[in-house]
């Protein structure tokens, strides 16, 4: 086989291409790789097929050509392949809904394949197709057939891309050619050079290849969190780990909610990092790390590369295609996105540099070999500084990795740490219980036998204290485990047993309960436990802050369609009311107790949808609570 490269801008093509090198010849393989309009694009195709009517025409409008060892932008390369004992056959595939992108592949595969079938070039439409899926419909029909090529581009707008098949011309579809033969020999590989950086992000909502929400950001918002609003995304995709292999998923739409198309598909609870370019590993030479095409005695290079990796290093990147066209012509274009096979997988990259190497010869192997020229003052000095920041980056990302490693390992010991607090705390309420209701009930019987105690009544207060504690933590330790069902309550009567339970309490601290209320009834729909806690933490500060020999009074009040449960007594202004109701708060550092108890309130008031009401002053301290009258 024989490969003729042409680059063209404008003027006429007779002028350019001397067509009569092609006349005699049957099997015609041309590619056209169109950086131009539409109209220049329809131009080449017509006149190519004018003047090589036999030719089995393919073509893909681009985000930059590869015309042997140049990178050229709005140009046009015409790649012009002869081949000896290969046949050729073209086909297209229309759709009119991205859903349809896996049938799309399907058919057109069958229009395609043959039993001697050595590779598949394939062009899609760079900005509507599901192109993950359309490659799944390739491998579905046939998943041994080595397949090359890519999306289409149109200079990095992401607005309307192209794709022809002899005189059709396509906006949505794909094209093809089928090489067929006994003695075409094949070899591919690609050379991805991107890395991950940084925090991992979950993708929360997605659907195929667009992305809707990350880390709870919609993904332009997320994009200009950590790369400004100003950079590009596509040269800085996002990397998932598939396999243990990083894949690249590239920015290829923005849209107007807010959401991006990528050029793959990706899942919902996905984990991504970030991604850039490692300068180092772009600079290397690909003939040098490329094993696969050693294979061959390469003819011809076909050469399909991400739009990132031209305009990531634009300065630097005729490094990447001269090694090739020492070797062997070479030509191709910056896709969308590029097509791959390997272990009978069709694989859909971004950033990534895919190569093709063709030969119909069968003489013995030759090693291809490549000698590096030196760079230019002004190249070398670009790639020093570029390699540099490079290195800054992953050393930072090093760095940051092993900050992230030790600090998961103190998350993970305060964790197991809390979980064995909780766990002890559980296990301590639970004990608690039993001792509390035997030394309660060894009281009475004490005091049925041997009548009233000054110290036993002492030690029954004490208890009491304790019992109320016990029943906070209890509800601390359990409310996240259990369902707390409600049921009819009347609070006039509930109120008062728990005044009764804590009258001992208050005489002992000199202060006396006077409740008054304006209804022998009141009935509320809610959980024993919850009402407990709210009365009894009330009670109990009530009893703690009061001051001696003053009354602490409660009010009981049906007013409209709720009813109003009041405690006020005379005792110390709070000085800060609005923190009084937060966890481990006190108003005097001296004061017994943990500041638990109103912030334990709070949390069953906001949670039953109960409002509060707190004045303090220099003559009284109220809390008022508003229950919702039960009509059922």
């Amino acid at each position: 086989m024989k490969t003729y490269n042409y680059k063209y801008n404008s003027g006429q093509l007779n002028n350019q291409i001397n067509f009569s090198l092609f006349k005699e010849e049957k099997y015609i393989l041309v590619q056209v790789f169109s950086g131009k309009e539409k109209s220049t694009f329809e131009y080449i195709i017509k006149e190519i097929l004018i003047n090589i009517p036999n030719a089995i025409c393919i073509g893909s409008t681009t985000d930059g050509e590869i015309y042997e060892n140049e990178v050229t932008i709005s140009n046009t390369v015409i790649s012009i392949s002869i081949f000896e004992n290969t046949k050729l056959k073209i086909a297209y595939e229309k759709y009119t809904d991205k859903k349809e992108s896996f049938n799309c592949g399907f058919n057109l595969s069958k229009k395609l394949i043959t039993s001697k079938t050595k590779l598949l070039i394939l062009f899609t439409d760079g900005t509507n197709i599901n192109a993950e899926e359309f490659l799944k419909g390739i491998e579905s029909y046939d998943s041994k057939v080595t397949i090359c090529g890519g999306m289409a581009g149109d200079n990095g707008q992401f607005i309307k891309t192209y794709i022809s098949a002899q005189n059709t011309i396509l906006a949505k579809g794909a094209v093809g050619v089928s090489l067929n033969s006994d003695t075409l020999q094949i070899a591919t590989d690609y050379k991805f050079d991107w890395k991950a950086i940084g925090l991992e992000h979950t993708i929360e909502e997605v659907e195929g290849n667009r992305i809707y929400q990350i880390d709870g950001m919609k993904p332009v918002d997320f994009y200009g969190k950590y790369l400004g609003s100003n950079v590009s995304q596509t040269e800085f995709p996002l990397i998932i780990q598939t396999n243990s292999v990083p894949i690249a998923r590239a920015v290829i739409a923005k849209h107007e909610d807010g959401s991006l198309s990528c050029g793959g598909n990706l899942k919902k609870g996905d984990k991504v990092k970030i991604g850039f370019g490692d300068a180092k590993s772009l600079l290397k030479s690909p003939i040098e790390v490329l094993d696969n095409l050693q294979k061959i005695n390469t003819q011809t290079f076909f050469i399909y590369s991400c739009m990132a990796r031209r305009r990531y290093m634009p300065d630097l990147i005729n490094l990447q295609v001269e090694p090739f066209a020492k070797l062997a012509p070479t030509c191709g274009f910056f896709t969308y996105a590029e097509f791959f096979h390997k272990d009978e997988h069709n694989q859909l990259l971004n950033q990534t540099l895919t190569v093709v190497s063709l030969s119909e010869e069968s003489i013995d192997k030759k090693s291809l070999k490549y000698k590096k020229e030196n760079l230019s003052p002004q190249e070398e000095s670009y790639s020093k500084t570029i390699q540099s920041l490079t290195n800054l980056i992953q050393q930072s990302s090093l760095d940051y990795d092993e900050q992230s490693k030790k600090l998961k390992k103190q998350m993970d010991y305060s964790k197991n740490l809390l979980k064995s607090h909780k766990k002890f705390l559980r296990y301590t309420v639970h004990e608690m219980n039993t001792p509390l209701s035997i030394v309660m009930n060894n009281i009475e019987l004490h005091e049925i036998e041997f009548n009233k105690s000054v110290y036993l009544e002492n030690i029954e207060v004490a208890v009491k204290s304790i019992f109320s504690l016990y029943d906070d933590l209890s509800y601390l330790v359990k409310k996240d485990q259990i369902n707390y069902f409600k049921r009819k309550i009347d609070l006039v009567d509930y109120i008062r047993s728990r005044i009764d339970f804590f009258a001992q309490v208050a005489d002992k601290a000199k202060s006396n309960f006077v409740f008054k209320t304006n209804q022998k009834t009141m009935f509320i729909y809610f959980n024993e436990t919850k009402l407990q806690r709210i009365i009894d933490n009330n009670l109990t500060n009530a009893i703690k802050y009061t001051y001696i020999n003053e009354d602490i009074l409660v009010t009981l009040k049906e007013q409209k369609d709720y009813f109003s449960f009041c405690i006020s007594s005379h005792s110390r202004k709070i000085q800060k009311p609005e923190l009084v109701f937060e966890e481990y708060y006190r108003e005097e550092t001296l004061d017994n107790g943990f500041g638990l108890g109103l912030n334990l309130v709070k949390k069953i008031c906001i949670e039953e949808d109960i409002p509060i009401k707190l004045i303090s002053n220099e003559d009284l301290t109220s809390f008022t609570y508003k229950f919702k009258v039960d009509n059922r």
